[in-house]
């Protein structure tokens, strides 16, 4: 027997009808749950629809409704662990809301994001949770097409200059300014930064990197050593880490230079551990040799020798809020005030007094 024939066709709405014995339309009303049927007829429809083993047209439902009960979620790259658990909280809550999710991975690129915006807004997603690639208004159109097709829009992580909509994140300045002036007062006068966001010029000022976590724990850093009274080195801000490939550019970059960092804040963990492999294949030790920090604390942050020190975040706990005020948005309900989200500064073992001379 071949597979062809071993396939059944799917039970349809009409198949419900005739073995509930209602009317093809009381069918469709009681499976699409629009219009109005007896609780009687109900009853059989559900009954009949469970014994032939019918699952619904969502298409057709969603056209019926105007509803889908699905999210669409845009982020950066899904391999990132911080993704990873933001898109925990939001499956978590949208599930026990009787939500499904549909991810897409824009790998940071505005084009791939534009085409996930349309392939969702085509699926009839009744809202969409970005990670927007672009802070700039010119570059961001799709987003407010989504407003247009009156679906629901939240931003996570990043805002978009004039688009007015909620954005589920935090500020890095206090916690990232904490950080560098631990560190200054180690002794280090060189601190690096390396993010996978993307540049096409050198670093010179924070207003360059938009309305991003990356430009507040830049101005964070740069306002520690205002404070310190230390001169900030621009060139010591390092973007597009987008793979190891790049990272070990970077890091030849920052080693093989006459003055190179004494101490390196990683912008996640992805790149954190790009970043330790090269110190290991340098032979760099922490912290004698370098000091290191990086944003966002999982648990092998605690477990490596030496325990890492971190900027620690809420990520679930933002994924889970992002989740739950979309769908009262969906639902034309109230979703309250925006509860403020907190970083801290965990200091572990990974940081000391700035060495006397670093090699690499």
């Amino acid at each position: 027997m071949t597979s062809t024939n071993m396939r059944m066709k799917a039970p349809t709405a009409a198949d419900v009808a005739r073995e509930a014995k209602v009317s093809k339309a009381q069918a469709a009303r009681a499976l699409g749950g629009y219009g109005s049927v007896s609780d009687e007829v109900m009853t059989r429809v559900l009954t009949a629809a469970e014994r032939l083993g019918y699952r619904p047209n969502e298409l057709a439902r969603s056209m019926n409704t105007g509803r889908s009960n699905t999210l669409g979620v845009i982020v950066g790259d899904i391999e990132n662990p911080h993704f990873g658990l933001a898109l925990r909280g939001i499956s978590d809550v949208a599930r026990q809301a009787g939500y499904h999710v549909i991810l897409s991975n824009s790998d940071e690129q505005l084009s791939i994001e534009q085409e996930a915006v349309r392939v969702m807004l085509e699926k009839r997603v009744d809202g969409i949770i970005v990670a927007p690639s672009s802070s700039a208004a010119s570059n961001n159109a799709h987003l407010t097409q989504v407003l247009t097709e009156g679906r629901a829009l939240t931003l996570f992580d990043r805002a978009v200059y004039h688009l007015d909509v909620e954005v589920i994140g935090v500020d890095f300045t206090r916690s990232a300014q904490q950080a560098t002036q631990l560190l200054l007062a180690a002794g280090h006068r060189r601190i690096a930064y390396v993010t996978s966001m993307n540049a096409s010029e050198p670093y010179r000022r924070t207003d360059d990197m938009g309305l991003t976590p990356v430009a507040q724990r830049i101005a964070g850093m740069e306002r520690a050593f205002s404070v310190a009274g230390v001169p900030f080195v621009p060139a010591l801000i390092k973007p597009n880490a987008l793979d190891d490939a790049a990272v070990a550019r970077i890091v030849g970059e920052l080693f093989d230079d006459a003055a190179p960092p004494t101490a390196v804040i990683a912008s996640d963990s992805l790149i954190a551990q790009a970043l330790l492999r090269e110190f290991h294949l340098r032979g760099l030790h922490i912290p004698q040799d370098l000091s290191f920090v990086m944003y966002d604390n999982f648990p092998w942050t605690e477990i490596v020798s030496p325990p890492l020190s971190v900027i620690a975040q809420p990520v679930y706990e933002m994924g889970c809020e992002a989740a739950r005020r979309i769908i009262a948005q969906i639902r034309g309900e109230d979703p309250g005030p925006m509860p403020v989200f907190e970083t801290r500064y965990i200091r572990r073992e990974s940081t000391g007094p700035a060495p006397l001379k670093v090699t690499g």
